[in-house]
């Protein structure tokens, strides 16, 4: 006789890890029971007001599990339909009540409770229960394959060194996070080998917030935080055809077209390109293995995500800005700030934060990615967070806004500038044949950035946007000055720090030719 598969339901299990509004000190162990320090997805949305933020570590994670809950807050709230009435005031109702309602929660808890239930065998959360017949379970992935964080097979250690012939399996709370991470962010090239049908398949594409960098409005509660971030549907989306994956009647045929996305819930839960499925052990405290392949042969479109910002390539298609570990959220700033902002890329704002504003003025910006390349490599996680300055925005501030975007290009100029300076002082010094990434620009950049991003928050904390352009030529000079200095010794490295140093000033210039003189002479430019 075949033990029922462990019960794990991500509504009752305390599996996501919050951090509470704090109101002093206290050492009473009620009140620590009380305030636990993970919870499950009806107590998080029960006590959403209580909650300053949630505290995954992870923010690829973090990023996917908050699409998921601007879905459940938008179908408990019922603002996942533009009516009845003015959805805008419904919401701003919401806020004056301060928290989601216990009969609001339960009504849509109650005929989707089983659909979250992550080792369910007939339809186990965002899973499906089919790769154990459509899949090799001889060559299943692995849990390290599963945690995104290990290496697997030939790929390089990132966070930690594994011992494939003893992994250390996750527990239920790790594993769903990165079945999140996986459905949002999964690489695309070779995975299992799937077989539906005549059709067997081993290639799977990427996953839709693959390479990006995520922005979200938060509140100082958790509730704020998700109102924030509802989408708002349009006029004719309804409900009953907006539908998330753990709310479809029947599982999709993976060889035909993807379900179409018909509104704000669907788009932001049903574009994954992967299929999964976890394998608990007998006792359900662990998940020992994991099927991991391709949901559909049809690329889904990643078009319109509501919290990227869109850029528009050289060839005039629409992309969203990519993760940089090395680029800092202020450098960010004016694209979400401003309805047109400066750059050839041409940024559009995320478009939550259109309305976003509507539930408070002291909303930071957090954001969340993965740089990563399209495949297998990933390099490193995003996580960042502004001070409350979404009040700021264009049609609110719309002075200081403008001096925000002429502060990022300010300070942008002179990072270029030093950059160029550092590479070319460095190829004469070393007589290298062409001016290429070199030690002295890797120094400068992380001289110059730390402080630069310290002067642009100076002064936009000061309102002092006089001589923005002077300041950041200080910091580009002494970054540039501190990595030459070793080389000012020698004639040759005199000569060529010297010679490159016109580069933070704009470089040479050819002046116009005088009437009846020898020709033009070489001067540089610098920003007045």
């Amino acid at each position: 006789m075949t033990s029922a598969p462990p019960a794990y339901n991500l509504f009752d299990e305390a599996w996501i890890p919050v951090r509470w509004v704090p109101h002093g000190e206290t050492n009473d162990e009620a009140e620590s029971t009380a305030r636990p320090s993970a919870v499950g997805l009806r107590e998080l949305l029960l006590r959403a007001h209580e909650i300053e933020q949630i505290e995954i570590a992870n923010p690829p994670a973090l990023s996917a599990l908050y699409r998921v809950l601007y879905t459940i807050t938008a179908r408990v709230t019922g603002l996942d339909e533009a009516g009845p009435g003015d959805w805008s005031g419904r919401r701003l109702d919401l806020v004056a009540v301060g928290s989601f309602g216990e009969e609001q929660v339960a009504t849509y808890v109650a005929p989707v409770h089983g659909r979250f239930g992550l080792f369910d065998p007939v339809r186990p959360f965002l899973q499906d229960p089919r790769l154990s017949e459509q899949c090799d379970p001889a060559n299943t992935a692995g849990v390290d394959k599963l945690v995104t964080t290990r290496p697997s097979g030939n790929n390089h250690s990132w966070f930690v060194h594994v011992n494939s012939t003893a992994p250390e399996l996750p527990t239920p709370a790790q594993a769903v996070l990165h079945l999140l991470v996986w459905h949002y962010y999964g690489p695309s090239g070779r995975c299992s080998s799937r077989t539906v049908g005549d059709i067997k398949d081993a290639g799977s594409k990427a996953g839709p917030l693959r390479s990006t960098l995520s922005y979200h409005p938060e509140g100082e509660t958790l509730f704020e935080s998700l109102l924030a971030g509802l989408p708002e549907p349009g006029r004719d989306i309804r409900r009953e055809a907006d539908l998330c994956p753990w709310e479809w009647e029947v599982l999709p045929d993976p060889v035909a077209a993807p379900p179409s996305l018909k509104g704000p819930c669907s788009a932001l839960t049903a574009r994954s390109q992967h299929a999964l499925l976890l394998v608990p052990d007998a006792t359900g405290a662990f998940v020992e293995d994991a099927f991991i392949t391709w949901a559909y042969r049809e690329k889904i479109s990643r078009e319109g995500d509501p919290y990227l910002i869109w850029q528009t390539s050289k060839e005039g298609n629409s992309y969203p800005r990519p993760a940089d570990s090395h680029r800092a959220l202020w450098r960010d700033l004016d694209a979400l700030l401003l309805k047109d902002p400066a750059g050839s890329a041409r940024p559009r704002r995320p478009e939550v934060f259109r309305t976003a504003l509507d539930v408070s003025d002291e909303l930071r910006v957090r954001a969340l990615g993965f740089e990563q390349d399209g495949q297998a490599k990933d390099t490193q996680f995003v996580d960042a967070v502004t001070p409350p300055v979404l009040g700021l925005a264009e049609d609110r501030e719309p002075t200081v806004a403008v001096e925000i975007g002429r502060l990022r290009v300010l300070g942008e100029r002179y990072g270029s500038r030093l950059d160029r300076a550092a590479k070319k002082a460095w190829a004469a010094f070393t007589e290298a044949p062409k001016i290429r990434d070199c030690t002295w620009a890797v120094d400068a950049a992380a001289r110059y950035w730390p402080a630069a991003e310290a002067e642009f928050w100076k002064r936009l904390g000061a309102r002092d946007f006089d001589g923005a352009a002077v300041g950041f030529r200080i910091l580009a000079e002494q970054a540039y000055d501190t990595v030459t200095h070793g080389a000012l010794g020698t004639m040759r490295g005199s000569k060529a720090c010297t010679k490159a140093r016109i580069e933070l000033y704009g470089g040479p210039v050819k002046a116009p030719a005088r009437t009846g003189g020898t020709g033009g002479r070489t001067t540089s430019t610098e920003d007045t």
